[in-house]
């Protein structure tokens, strides 16, 4: 039986994957980088380190500082959030569901902690969850289940008696990982992707989701 809902964020609470790629266009721009959207989507649902990284395996640039990449990636994704972030269609609706319901009620995403507040109290909607949750706590980002299973312990839930909501391919692996069932809202460029089919159910948005949660 469900008693714990995880949420995403980025691509599935808010539409934060354009403002991801203009931040890592302009950062990774500046040390001699040209990433376009599909190279991009190779990284979605990682951690910033691990995105740094990787960018870095692919093409090293001189006098690396990682941190400062980081930072100065997270300091214009702060603005942003700060600036434009919006609820994705059906969101208000689902966590108005899930507290009806009252399931405990998390965020866990790849984002940093730094970020995570940022949008939470952007929106205005922090009071709908027991816990927020950021992979930078753990050893390993997406696709290893390690957020899930964290976020699970620290509410006191057992993973299987837990709903994962998510957008990315990693973010699903991570959640059958750790043995909970989940459901995928994939973009909808990527919503026939076949990797998507390990998840429980596919939603075309978050609009589908408050009847659903219904016949849990």
């Amino acid at each position: 039986m469900i008693g714990t809902i995880l949420f995403d964020m980025d691509g599935l609470l808010v539409d934060s994957e354009p403002f991801w790629k203009i931040a890592e266009k302009e950062v990774f721009g500046s040390l001699g980088l040209n990433l376009d959207d599909e190279l991009l989507r190779q990284v979605m649902g990682f951690r910033l380190s691990e995105v740094v990284e990787h960018w870095y395996r692919y093409q090293a640039w001189p006098n690396a500082n990682f941190r400062k990449t980081e930072n100065d990636i997270l300091d214009s994704m702060e603005k942003f959030m700060r600036e434009g972030a919006i609820a994705l269609p059906g969101i208000m609706e689902s966590l108005e569901a899930v507290k009806e319901k009252g399931y405990a009620c998390a965020v866990a995403s790849s984002s940093s902690m730094r970020l995570i507040e940022t949008v939470v109290d952007k929106l205005n909607i922090r009071s709908y969850f027991d816990l927020l949750y950021s992979a930078e706590y753990e050893a390993f980002g997406k696709p290893h289940p390690g957020i899930f299973i964290s976020a699970a312990n620290k509410l006191g839930s057992a993973p299987v008696h837990c709903l994962v909501l998510e957008d990315s391919v990693n973010g699903v692996i991570a959640a059958k990982a750790a043995r909970m069932t989940c459901i995928a809202v994939p973009e909808k460029e990527k919503f026939e992707d076949p990797r998507f089919s390990i998840a429980d159910y596919r939603l075309r948005s978050m609009e589908e989701f408050p009847d659903l949660i219904k016949k849990l």
